[in-house]
C-alpha cells in the first residue's frame, strides 16, 4: 500500500503512513508558524526557527458554517481555527458535530484527527488531511 500524499507542507507524513503536523517556533521572539520559512516573520530573525510536533489537543477560537463551496464539495460544513494547547494555531474543519450554532460553541475542547483527504493525484495515490474533532 503506498502512504498517501501531505496536502499541506505542515502536515508530515512518515514512512510508516503516521500523520502529525508540524510547526516551528522562533528560539529569540518565541513566535509559533506552520508554514516553511527562511526567518521569523515576527522579528526578521534567521537560522531561529526550530521545529516541533504539534500537540494534538486544542480549543475552537472561530467557525464559520460553510453553506456555499466548490463544485464537488459536500456542504455544509463547518470550518474552524483552533488555538492549540502549545500555541501553534490552526485552520481546519470540524467533523462529527452537527452544522448548526447550537452544536458549536466557542472554547469547546477539540482534537486533531489525521484521515483521508478524498482526493488523489493523476496517478491514483491518496492524500492524507487533518480534521477537528470534539474532545
Amino acid at each position: 500500500m503506498a502512504i498517501p500524499k501531505s496536502v499541506a507542507p505542515w502536515l508530515v507524513v512518515d514512512a510508516e503512513g503516521r500523520a502529525h503536523v508540524e510547526a516551528r517556533r522562533c528560539s529569540v521572539c518565541a513566535a509559533i508558524l506552520t508554514a516553511p520559512s527562511l526567518a521569523c516573520p515576527s522579528c526578521g530573525a534567521r537560522g531561529t526557527l526550530q521545529p516541533f510536533m504539534v500537540t494534538p489537543t486544542g480549543r475552537l477560537h472561530s467557525y464559520s458554517i460553510v453553506h456555499r463551496s466548490f463544485p464537488g464539495v459536500t456542504v455544509p460544513f463547518i470550518s474552524v481555527v483552533v488555538d492549540m494547547d502549545d500555541g501553534t494555531v490552526l485552520k481546519g474543519n470540524l467533523r462529527g458535530v452537527a452544522p448548526t450554532p447550537d452544536a458549536i460553541c466557542f472554547d469547546m475542547p477539540v482534537r486533531l484527527v489525521f484521515d483521508d483527504a478524498g482526493r488523489q493525484d493523476r496517478e491514483g495515490n491518496r492524500y492524507v488531511s487533518y480534521f477537528f474533532e470534539a474532545a
